[in-house]
């Protein structure tokens, strides 16, 4: 199997020359978001945008297919005066181009520079006191995937996914943001009430498609991850209506304002 890395480097070079680090005076990056269904609206609130180019423009990337995704990668200056890059958009595990695709832009955002990486998603909550539209600092996870992103004898302690250090810098900026452990199914069905019922079971209270493949190469990298999760929808079992994706990205839409805020202010304490 063909070592990633090098991709990643050449995505890194690329996107250099297409974002004009040069001339926007940018060595490395900071800091790197990769926002998923129903965030992308919010990414506005991040900072002033240097420069932008699509994804699918960049060697490894594909232009992402899901409803809710935007497709730019942007090079953003933060109120704190940092660099941070922003994928409006991911690959998600379901779409069947393996693990080295979903995790390529953490991969690339390490090869920038990046030491830190948020990582958001939606999810369906276990817990009913959520209503859809809360965001939801992530602690842990369950990868229920059965895949993972390192090769080999590759021993990466995962003891601490989610840095502690970075989720109290996120109570800074919304002290009332709850806390929960999010469980990754494969996907793309929807989760049934009975596997929603063992991932409570297991010590979830929240679940989705995306993120943990993503942390897990982020830590491999050296990177601090902070998860992220906008609750969309009560998961299946939990409220007695039928999911459907369309309501997901319409919960987004609702949350902008708040996500909006939410990631301004962490952008600038990142």
């Amino acid at each position: 199997m063909e070592d990633p890395q090098p991709t990643a480097e050449r995505a890194a070079e690329v996107a250099r020359g297409r974002l004009n680090f040069a001339g926007h005076g940018v060595e490395r990056t900071d800091l790197a978001l990769v926002l998923g269904s129903g965030w992308a609206a919010a990414a506005d609130g991040v900072g002033e945008v240097l420069a932008s180019c699509d994804l699918a423009e960049l060697p490894g990337f594909r232009r992402p297919v899901v409803a809710g995704h935007g497709g730019a990668l942007r090079l953003v200056r933060t109120p704190n005066g940092k660099s941070a890059l922003i994928f409006t958009g991911r690959t998600h595990f379901y779409e069947g181009h393996g693990v080295e695709a979903v995790v390529h832009g953490v991969r690339t955002a390490a090869a920038l520079g990046a030491t830190a990486v948020l990582l958001t998603n939606a999810c369906g909550g276990l817990n009913p006191a959520w209503s859809p539209g809360t965001p939801v600092l992530i602690t842990d996870h369950i990868n229920l995937t059965g895949q993972s992103p390192l090769r080999g004898a590759t021993f990466i302690d995962l003891t601490e996914v989610y840095s502690r250090r970075l989720r109290d810098l996120a109570h800074q900026v919304a002290p009332e943001l709850p806390e929960g452990v999010y469980v990754q199914f494969r996907g793309p069905q929807y989760e049934t009430p009975a596997e929603v019922r063992m991932a409570g079971i297991l010590g979830g209270d929240l679940v989705g498609m995306s993120t943990t493949l993503e942390a897990i190469a982020a830590r491999e990298a050296g990177m601090e991850v902070l998860g992220l999760s906008l609750v969309t929808n009560p998961a299946a079992g939990i409220a007695p209506e039928p999911l459907n994706h369309a309501e997901v990205v319409q919960a987004g839409r609702d949350a902008t304002d708040r996500l909006r805020e939410l990631l301004r202010g962490l952008a600038g304490l990142l």
